[in-house]
């Protein structure tokens, strides 16, 4: 069962109504009563926070150090040299090109934000112990290490990693839904489908509404700062309307190459202003700092990723910093998902895991050690300590008032800005087209309306948690927003656990199965074996008749050269040859009778209930190590002599390899 859409179709038949409606409807109603209801609504919202905080913090933790384990188990195990696309293909981009994409997708407005204003806010007031001391410093940094490092793009791993998998190998939609295909099947394309698909797009809207809100916050503050525009509401929301516009204009305009280019734009400047401030600031401190910063994160990775502080409570700590952050990064995953699986096709699962949690983190390590550090510095070594109070009464202006105390404050204060506004609308227009997608039929470009809609309401929703509390609404919001699509996000897991397990069962058995050899007998005749499900009692005669000649004969020739070799016939009617090789390991080869179950398409009647004695058996080879799970029912004496005699030479290899 598919959705396709044609060109002949009407624009409104594009809307995937099940995903559509829902999705629209609930974020319309959540903005009407964020305005009409301001203060309740901030009530709702702070009470959403604090359960989800305190009653389900365990699970959220629990759900993203299990996504950590998953990626990186996958990527070490067996399943690490699966392709995401078929075996054959090649990736689209080189290493380097690859590198700098996920280079890209690391950066944002959430590292502009809070570059400088979290490590000085661990450090006055840390969740245990006490603040403005060297070891809070140290804390501090540990802290926002482990808020923005490998957990956060382990999320976007999942996401991004399902999307592509199904989507490029198996030709599924580029669809959270597709990641349930192996669970549900067909049904990925009814209700509980659309559902999935829901909570994704609930989520990318206050993930994409978060990030705008905390943007405008900043676009504000250094408004305020070069041109004395004071921080409020009222300005804020101007800014929303008038930035959410000139993105909605590139959606209208079709401007992709535009959006490509300010992209570029935004990296390259955001680089140049990392790189001033490393010059400019304490450089040979930084150094060492970020070296100390990543054994400390290193060391303390595990004991961080459970800790919730369940005995030395700080009321709202966690559910301010942590659980933010997790919720944030799940509701922002189908978008970052989304980018990179679509930049990813044709690397193995080991290269995908590999590069997006190494080449991202290791930029944010060293963008947060740059501004944090360097923060840091002004306060604890030049005694700078109007930065503390600043971050205390307004942390978006944390960065300006940083940036004042090196040389070409204005000049590095405008860059800021407009990087700000630049993340603003290249999100804004793509986070619109990432939630389109979710809510859309077929794989066709959707009517501007529709895009033009989204990038209007997420717009909207971020007025309306700015009106509804400012950060602590978004932030609500967003933990709120997050819960559900996390246990789409463990289901995801276990499909796609489960559909590389059965593709790499089918890469193994095409690999090293061993077939009848290619006589050159009747090719009609193989084909009846083939079809043909033998009962026990052929197999039982077929053992005795050719599986005993054939192991007689090799025991035969075996005897002749001074080996010690039996010849046995079991209980269960398998036959057994025993070659003794001393001291060293004998070699052991045996035919058994062994049940299973055959494809239902090879049944006559598959609903027909059978007895014991009506099972199917195939003539299994067995080893010491165990059966080897191919069957030689109807070879002739000589293909298992043959057999017989390959497996010998890997056993006599492999006594050759321990000497």
């Amino acid at each position: 069962m598919t959705e396709e859409v044609t060109s002949s179709k009407p624009p409104k038949a594009l809307i995937l109504a099940p995903v559509f409606y829902p999705s629209a409807g609930l974020a319309l109603l959540l903005v009407a009563c964020s305005i009409l209801f301001p203060t309740a609504s901030e009530r709702v919202f702070q009470a959403a926070k604090n359960w989800v905080a305190l009653d389900a913090g365990w699970f959220t933790v629990l759900a993203v150090a299990g996504f950590l384990v998953f990626v990186v188990g996958i990527a070490f195990s067996g399943f690490g040299k699966l392709k995401l696309g078929p075996d054959h293909s090649k990736p689209d981009y080189t290493y380097p090109t690859w590198f700098a994409m996920l280079f890209a997708a690391g950066m944002g407005i959430g590292l502009m934000f809070f570059g400088v204003a979290e490590p000085i806010m661990h450090y006055t007031n840390p969740p245990v112990n006490e603040g403005m001391t060297l070891d809070a410093a140290r804390q501090a940094m540990r802290i926002t290490f482990f808020h923005w490092g490998i957990h956060a793009w382990a999320i976007y791993a999942v996401v991004a990693l399902s999307l592509a998998y199904f989507s490029y190998r198996h030709g599924l939609p580029l669809r959270i839904r597709s990641a349930l295909y192996p669970l549900i099947g067909n049904r990925i394309y009814g209700p509980i489908g659309h559902t999935v698909d829901t909570f994704a797009v609930l989520g990318t809207i206050f993930g994409l509404a978060t990030s705008l809100g905390l943007g405008v916050i900043q676009i504000n503050s250094g408004l305020s700062y070069l041109f004395d525009i004071a921080p409020s509401v009222s300005v804020q929301v101007i800014l929303i309307v008038i930035i959410t516009l000139v993105a909605t204009g590139s959606v209208v305009s079709g401007l992709d190459r535009g959006v490509r280019i300010l992209s570029e734009i935004n990296m390259l400047l955001a680089v140049a202003l990392l790189a001033f401030v490393m010059i400019a600031g304490p450089t040979v401190y930084l150094l060492q700092t970020f070296v100390q910063n990543t054994g400390m994160y290193i060391s303390s990775i595990l004991s961080m990723t459970f800790n919730l502080y369940a005995y030395d409570p700080k009321p709202g700590w966690i559910g301010g910093w942590t659980l933010f952050y997790w919720g944030w990064w799940i509701a922002w995953s189908p978008f970052v998902g989304m980018f990179i699986a679509r930049i990813s096709r044709g690397r193995t699962i080991r290269e995908f895991v590999v590069g997006v949690l190494m080449v991202p983190t290791g930029f944010t390590f060293l963008w947060m050690t740059i501004y944090g550090n360097s923060a840091l510095h002004l306060v604890i070594a030049e005694g700078y300590t109007h930065l503390v109070d600043t971050v205390a009464a307004d942390s978006s202006l944390a960065l300006f008032e940083f940036l004042q105390q090196l040389p070409l404050s204005s000049i590095t204060c405008l860059v800021a800005t407009l990087l700000v506004v630049i993340f603003f609308v290249t999100s804004a227009d793509s986070g619109a087209l990432v939630i389109d997608m979710l809510s859309s039929k077929g794989e066709d470009e959707s009517p501007v309306w529709q895009r033009v809609f989204w990038a209007l309401l997420v717009g909207l929703l971020a007025i309306a948690l700015l009106v509804a509390g400012g950060l602590t609404a978004l932030q609500a919001g967003t933990i709120a927003a997050a819960l559900p699509f996390t246990i789409v996000m463990i289901m995801m897991c276990w499909g796609l656990a489960k559909a590389m397990s059965t593709d790499l069962a089918k890469q193994t058995s095409i690999r090293y199965a061993r077939v009848a050899p290619n006589a050159s007998g009747d090719w009609k005749n193989r084909l009846r074996s083939l079809t043909h499900q033998p009962r026990k009692r052929e197999v039982l005669l077929y053992l005795r008749r050719k599986a005993d000649g054939a192991l007689a004969q090799v025991a035969g020739e075996l005897n002749k050269r001074g080996l010690e070799v039996q010849v046995q016939q079991g209980e269960d009617g398998r036959v057994t040859l025993q070659v003794g090789h001393g001291e060293e390991i004998d070699f052991f080869y045996a035919v058994r009778p062994q049940p299973y179950v055959p494809p239902s398409f090879m049944l006559d009647d598959p609903r027909r209930r059978r007895n014991d004695d009506d099972n199917f058996y195939r003539a299994e080879v067995f080893l010491r190590e165990g059966g080897q799970d191919y069957d030689v029912m109807g070879w002739s004496e000589e293909d298992l002599i043959h057999d017989v005699l390959d497996q010998y030479q890997r056993h006599i290899h492999f006594l050759d390899n321990i000497r």
